[in-house]
């Protein structure tokens, strides 16, 4: 009996016992309340720091990027670098040489006239060394004295000579400009000076060699040119006084264009119903509307600069018109006056007269016109010169000089 209650102790205490769980059911019920509002403000506070970090170093670049761009120390017209290196390569334009040594082996510069030439951005060339940019003030004074002392000057011949030189320093101008950054009344200044200039060299230069001026290089540039100004006019504070010129400019310049139409009907109501626009978008309605007689009836209300700009769509519109009445007045009875025409197309007889022959028109000896639907032929390539159908346009000049319509004095 003994012996079965020993083995009986002996297994109980032999045997192996569960392990035993721990439960955390008291640990989490003993922990603080506040333990996830304490990670929310952690998360929230980290999210908070990045977003600080994010625009203090937005700052910082912006910061970084404004002290990146150059600013121009170069107070004079041509930098002496360049001078110096264009004097000794023998490549100074006869314009910018001191009077009498033109004849030399190597001419010298004179600093007063070197203007700095444009330059191709090239490969490892530095185009934001400070002393080779100008400041604003700086460009404007090189501006003025190309038109006054260059464009307007009655001694430089030839004037495809004067274009050529001037074009090329408005470029050199508008680089320092873009590579600067520069904005303000001074660029819009420089930038209405430079649309004037080419607007009048696309009169005064038309029907000549290629060689000498090609109209699409510029018709490029002021494209250009006129788009920035148009920009600087939208985003820039003013005032800009001659805003109005200019926006008629382009639209006369652009005739029949639906993007410069567009641009014009979304400016505000008080330059819309300006007198120079309102007649822009007169003569651009006749032009769509294929209506020559009231076109050029419009157009002789231009002023000089303004007759510049559409002077490049007169062809197109007198022979419309031409096209027009030889189909209207197509017979063989039918006699229309020379003079009459000659007073729709604004232009003398005599113009008048060759303009119909070009288009195979037969002008009889008493001075009447011929219409004739079957007769009316194109003109040879080379054969109808523009400019001497310049007439409109020449007789408003009178005596405004080229430097006063530059400066818009005119």
């Amino acid at each position: 009996m003994d012996d079965c209650r020993q083995l009986d102790r002996s297994f109980r205490m032999n045997r192996r016992r569960p392990n035993r769980r721990i439960s955390h059911s008291k640990e989490r019920r003993d922990a603080p309340a506040n333990e996830g509002w304490q990670q929310r403000s952690r998360d929230e506070w980290l999210d908070k720091h990045k977003a600080q970090e994010m625009v203090e170093g937005d700052d910082r670049n912006q910061q970084q990027r404004k002290e990146t761009v150059p600013r121009g120390i170069c107070l004079t017209m041509c930098p002496a670098s360049e001078l110096r290196d264009r004097e000794a390569q023998n490549r100074l334009h006869r314009f910018e040489m001191v009077t009498g040594t033109e004849k030399d082996k190597k001419p010298k510069g004179d600093p007063l006239r070197a203007v700095k030439e444009y330059s191709r951005p090239a490969a490892g060339k530095d185009s934001t060394n400070p002393c080779d940019l100008r400041p604003s003030g700086v460009l404007l004074k090189t501006v003025c004295y190309l038109v006054d002392e260059i464009v307007a000057s009655p001694h430089l011949h030839p004037w495809t000579e004067v274009y050529s030189f001037v074009f090329d320093r408005l470029r050199s101008v508008k680089q320092d400009i873009i590579i600067q950054r520069i904005s303000g009344l001074n660029s819009v200044t420089i930038l209405e000076r430079t649309v004037r200039f080419l607007i009048y060299a696309s009169y005064r230069l038309c029907g000549e060699p290629l060689r000498l001026y090609d109209p699409c290089i510029n018709d490029t540039h002021l494209q250009e040119n006129l788009s920035r100004l148009l920009v600087c006019y939208a985003t820039e504070t003013g005032p800009h006084p001659n805003q109005e010129e200019f926006q008629a400019l382009g639209l006369l310049y652009n005739l029949g264009s639906a993007r410069a139409t567009q641009h014009i009907t979304q400016l505000p109501q008080h330059l819309r119903s300006s007198p120079a626009i309102t007649l822009a978008l007169s003569i651009n309605r006749a032009f769509l509307e294929r209506n020559p007689v009231c076109l050029l009836r419009l157009a002789q209300r231009l002023n000089f600069l303004q007759s510049c700009a559409l002077h490049r769509h007169l062809v197109a519109c007198r022979r419309d018109l031409l096209l027009i009445y030889s189909h209207g007045y197509s017979s063989r009875n039918c006699r229309f006056p020379l003079d009459r025409l000659a007073q729709l197309l604004s232009l003398d007889t005599s113009l008048t007269a060759q303009l119909c022959q070009a288009y195979g028109l037969e002008v009889r000896q008493d001075d009447n016109v011929v219409f004739s639907k079957a007769s009316f032929t194109e003109p040879e390539q080379g054969k109808l010169h523009c400019n001497m159908y310049h007439s409109i346009v020449a007789e408003k000049q009178r005596d405004f000089s080229i430097g006063n319509v530059i400066h818009g004095h005119a």
